[in-house]
């Protein structure tokens, strides 16, 4: 605890309470449009939310602790969105007998060691460029968003350059401070939509069926490792902690299985989010950035409790203040990612095809753009730098034969 209480700062402490926020702005808008598509009603609603809530803090937690490093838990957005799709043909008991089965092939995988070969292969260069196109879109938002707020978001962008200059640790907390403001003063901030109350866990019987199995269990799988946890270690990797992948995987698998039957589809390391809690302006030292991480655990806990709660207060804040908080706490993310991936010149050429088609968006057979963005850019940096057969000599006409030795 006292180790804690020093290396506690007010900037690391900012940064996993933003990475909090951010994690709800999007990712549970997906949670809501599937539990919409699924007709459930709002008690199972609440206890979906407060199962995620609960269990990304009680991991994010935990792991940051154990590793002092800046671990953030989240919920599989690429999951969410698969089952806004299936929902809607499955019944809830069903749905949880495949979050089941999914989380306990992914601890398999966990405990198996696999998924750390596989990553201790990754070229560096290509890891990073396949973070740079993720975290992309989020820095082109920052902009798209002077469309509609242009005074908010270029207040807010203002603010970022000036702490920048003078005091770049605080400089997302700054622009935080400035948004909330302004929103407020300009009367942007809907308090009418505010509400007080709690969120209740509610036990959901899973049924089994080898079709949603099928269906559901293995997509979950395939979304979960390589959307969620590929370039999650990614951002860890990027930042320099050589935390083990092992134990982030089957500790988010375990705590899954158990806040299943609550409704809990998947916890998996989190990458957008995490990239705001390792960077400089979480803290300079790097070995003490775990605070973001047990920070940002605090305040799942607390959302997560007030689960009613937290869905107003993401109604009532102006959209284009959570798009301009997202880019500009992730602008220093891009900007190491970017580097990173053009850092090689043996592999600038893989690293860009990967930027370029994981920021495109695309998907094919249910994967995801990072998933083909890392086949993609693996494949080009194996066929650029595969080694050509060295040509045999070719000997010279004319040339003299050495001269057989006498035998002695």
């Amino acid at each position: 605890m006292k180790r804690l209480l020093r290396d506690c700062s007010l900037s690391a402490v900012v940064a996993g309470f933003i990475a909090t926020v951010i994690s709800y702005a999007g990712p549970l808008v997906i949670i809501f449009q599937a539990a919409k598509a699924g007709g459930l009603p709002h008690e199972l609603m609440s206890s979906w939310v407060w199962t995620i809530s609960i269990g990304s803090g009680v991991l994010g937690i935990l792991l940051s602790l154990r590793y002092r490093v800046p671990i953030v838990i989240a919920w599989s957005a690429p999951g969410s969105a698969l089952l806004v799709t299936m929902l809607p043909d499955i019944s809830m008991n069903q749905a949880v007998g495949a979050y089941l089965v999914s989380n306990l092939v992914i601890l398999l995988v966990g405990l198996s060691g696999a998924f750390d070969k596989v990553i201790g292969k990754l070229p560096a260069a290509i890891s990073a460029a396949m973070l740079a196109g993720i975290l992309f879109r989020f820095g082109t938002e920052l902009f798209v968003s002077v469309k509609d707020q242009p005074w908010l978001v270029l207040a807010m962008f203002a603010t970022y350059l000036l702490f920048k200059r003078a005091m770049p640790r605080y400089a997302v907390m700054a622009v935080l401070v400035v948004g909330v403001a302004m929103a407020v003063g300009s009367g942007e901030l809907r308090s009418e939509a505010l509400v007080l109350g709690l969120a209740k866990p509610v036990w959901i019987t899973p049924e089994f069926s080898w079709q949603v199995i099928l269906g559901v269990a293995f997509p979950l799988v395939m979304v979960a490792l390589t959307g969620q946890f590929v370039p999650g270690m990614a951002v860890l990797r990027n930042a320099g902690y050589q935390t083990p992948a092992s134990p982030l995987i089957s500790g988010s698998a375990l705590g899954t299985l158990l806040l299943a039957p609550f409704g809990c589809h998947g916890l998996n390391l989190a990458a957008i989010t995490a990239a705001i809690c390792t960077g400089k302006e979480s803290h300079e030292d790097p070995g003490k950035r775990y605070i973001a991480g047990v920070s940002g655990g605090v305040f799942y806990l607390l959302l997560g409790i007030f689960g009613a709660t937290l869905v107003s207060v993401f109604t009532a804040f102006p959209s284009a203040l959570i798009a301009a908080l997202a880019g500009l706490a992730l602008l220093s993310a891009i900007g190491a990612a970017l580097h990173g991936a053009m850092s090689v010149p043996a592999d600038r050429e893989a690293a860009l095809i990967t930027f370029l088609v994981t920021a495109s968006g695309m998907s094919l057979l249910g994967l995801s753009a990072a998933f083909w963005g890392l086949i993609f850019g693996i494949a080009a940096h194996l066929l650029l730098t595969l080694r050509k057969p060295a040509a045999a000599p070719v000997k010279k006409q004319g040339a003299c034969l050495p001269r057989e030795q006498p035998a002695r």
